[in-house]
Formats: structure tokens, sequence, C-alpha cells
């Protein structure tokens, strides 16, 4: 499929300055460094670092992190994602335990644990999930667990196994407008990952919270969002996050234009307002697991982030 043809001629060239609004301290204070020390210690992967996330030193000095499972490779090559693509070499049986016992040592209130997508394995990593979710419960008990999962290709006994092991939040990110699936989304479907949201919270009920995600920047309209933002809600999502899409490299999708705060804004307040999300967190820097902690009531005691 030709690019331009979906996105438009007028795309923004890769190292043009950005606007005024996306410019974020650099990364280094004292959590940052002992999280880094940490993660890199018991051989672990973040979503921070592998997706080059513009939030790692914030999230990081405030004592959260997303947790990445299931390696380091992904079987798809979305269009906008800076994760690597290949044939995946992860065999770690043990990874399950030592996610667990690092949102332990650290404390977290609420750890978010995501993954590649793994359509190499028969049941797409669901297993692995369902241990990892198992181990945090019994290791870290306070801990509000966070789970953005992959598709599993839209079948249900995958997305059983995991929900079985009881997370807390629920969240598989949608990330574009329908109209742009066959460009950002190649191996996925619009109506697949709304499938997937439908049916894990008929599957868990009232126990569990659904959350999805959306970018802009890719040459969707405000009304193509609105639309997106309310498909969602029929399928029973109760948190979104909106964030705008920052082209990782030349290899990636080129960015059309950059939305401004206000635009957010007005998003969030029509999600709120008429939609009837329960949280809607919107604006250029947000990301999915961005300050996740917020956007769920706290149930179990916890003991707060890493102490400085």
């Amino acid at each position: 499929m030709d690019v331009l043809k979906v996105l438009g001629p007028d795309t923004r060239p890769l190292r043009e300055r950005k606007p005024p609004w996306f410019k974020v301290p650099a990364p280094g204070g004292q959590t940052y460094r002992r999280l880094k020390h940490e993660i890199e210690a018991n051989n672990l992967n973040t979503v921070c670092q592998e997706a080059a996330c513009p939030n790692i030193g914030e999230c990081w000095e405030r004592g959260t992190a997303t947790f990445m499972i299931l390696g380091d490779t992904c079987t798809r090559r979305c269009g906008f994602c800076h994760v690597q693509t290949g044939t995946p070499t992860w065999n770690d049986p043990l990874e399950p335990a030592r996610v667990a016992r690092s949102i332990s040592l650290m404390g977290l209130r609420h750890a978010v644990i995501t993954s590649v997508d793994r359509d190499d394995l028969p049941d797409y990593g669901a297993r692995i999930w369902a241990a990892t979710i198992s181990q945090c419960h019994r290791q870290a008990p306070d801990t509000n667990i966070e789970v953005l999962t992959p598709d599993f290709r839209g079948e249900e006994m995958p997305l059983a196994t995991v929900l079985a092991a009881r997370p807390d939040v629920f969240n598989h990110n949608v990330e574009v407008v329908p109209r742009l699936y066959p460009i950002a989304r190649r191996g996925s479907t619009w109506e697949r990952s709304n499938r997937v949201l439908r049916n894990a919270k008929e599957m868990a009920g009232d126990a569990l919270s659904t959350k999805s995600g959306l970018m802009v920047g890719l040459g969707e309209s405000f009304d193509e969002m609105v639309d997106a933002m309310g498909r969602l809600r029929e399928n029973h999502v109760q948190i979104l996050t909106i964030g705008q899409y920052l082209r990782p490299t030349e290899n990636h999708l080129p960015i059309v234009r950059y939305w401004h705060p206000d635009e957010f804004d007005e998003l969030a307040r029509i999600g709120m307002e008429e939609m009837g999300f329960d949280h809607v967190a919107a604006g250029p820097l947000v990301r999915s697991s961005y300050h996740a902690d917020e956007h769920v009531k706290q149930d179990r005691p916890g003991v707060g982030p890493l102490a400085a």
C-alpha cells in the first residue's frame, strides 16, 4: 500500500524541530539510575527503553516502569513501533519470577506489564503472561497489576488464560483509527482488537477495568478520533489514553502533523463528559503507561513508589 496515498503528501521531515510542548528534561536522576541498574542486573526488558519512550526519565524517577516480557523481538512489523522485528529467540522460564521480584523490590503500587507479539508460540505466550501475573500476586501482593497485551490473534482461550490469573487492569491498545490500520498495524485489524477488549470485559466483569490507547499525528481527522473513541466505549472500554505519535526513525511512518494541547484537552472532555469513560488521559506526551497509577482506583494498600 502506498503510504502517501493514505497519509497525504504533506508529511513532516524526520529532523525538524518539534513544537515547544515536547521539551522534557534528560533522564539521569538518582532513582532513574538505580532502576536502570536493577533492570539491567536482572536481565529484564522494559518498553520504556525498547520503544524509546520520551517519558522514561520522569516515570523512572517516580519509581515506576513498564516491564516487557517474552523477549525483545516482535513477530509483527507495525509502521510506528520502535521494537525490533524478527524471529524471537527468547527462552527463559524464570522470567515471570524475576519480573515479580523486581516489582516487589521496587515497592510499586501499580505495575504495568506488556510484551511483544509472539505469533510463533502455540498459545501466543498466554501461559507466560499468566505465570507472570500469578508471580506478581505472590511476591508483590500489595501491587495493582496492569497488563498491556497483544491481540492473541483474536482467540479466546489465550485471553481466558491471562484473565484467569486476575490482573487488575486489562489494556489492549487499538493505536490508530480504523482507516489507518492497513499501513500502521499490519497483521492486525480494528475489529479484532475491539473484540479482544469486549471479550475481556465480558469474561471478567466488574472485577476488571478495561483500557485502550490511541495515537494522533498520522493524518486522522478530529471526527475520526471521536468516532474511534465512541466505538471503544461501545465495547466497554473504561480508561483511554491518547498521545502524539513521534517518528522513531526514517524507516517508520512519517508524521503528518502535531496536534495542539488544546485539541487533546477537547478529546478528553468529550470522552469524559459525553461518552462516559471513567478516565481519559490525553496530551502530546501521554503514552499508554504514563502515570498509569493515577488512572484507576488504588484498592490495594501498597507501599508507594521506590524511595529516592
